[in-house]
């Protein structure tokens, strides 16, 4: 007499992952672009609430801005003008924050992003979107290893 076995064939179970693998070969890339995107959207909008806040700050205070401030060290004058901004944790670039008022050689004024862990190229799609697309020239710079929004 025949007894009847319920179940899979190993055939039957090696179709059924090599289905799975191939779905997920198409899906992970995906996933990993929509996170970049997203994470470049988020600097984007943190970049521009911060420079806004800095130029009312500036607007406010008759041409004056707030002085300079450690890596990482929200400026105290700016808690009003940065309430819900997180100034001490890193950017979703990675890095930190950093207030540069009249440093260096040309004597810049901006909001930067010290040791980002984001790629050259990376950061020139920011730029692209925000300025010209040129670290070398604009708004939007690289200074050193430094990326910098100049407001002046």
């Amino acid at each position: 007499m025949k007894k009847d076995h319920a179940g899979f064939t190993l055939v039957e179970i090696m179709i059924v992952v090599g289905i799975i693998g191939l779905l997920c070969a198409i899906a992970i890339p995906a996933f990993t672009k929509a996170r970049h995107t997203t994470q470049k959207k988020i600097f984007l909008n943190d970049i521009r609430v911060a420079v806004d806040a800095f130029q009312m700050y500036n607007i406010q205070h008759y041409g004056q801005y707030p002085p300079n401030a450690s890596p990482g060290v929200m400026p105290p004058l700016m808690t009003d003008y940065l309430t819900k901004f997180h100034w001490d944790k890193p950017p979703t670039i990675g890095g930190v924050w950093d207030w540069d008022y009249k440093t260096g050689v040309d004597q810049i004024t901006g909001v930067s992003v010290r040791g980002p862990t984001w790629s050259d190229d990376e950061m020139q799609e920011i730029d692209a979107e925000i300025d010209n697309g040129d670290l070398a020239t604009g708004n939007f710079r690289k200074i050193n290893t430094d990326f910098t929004y100049i407001i002046e």
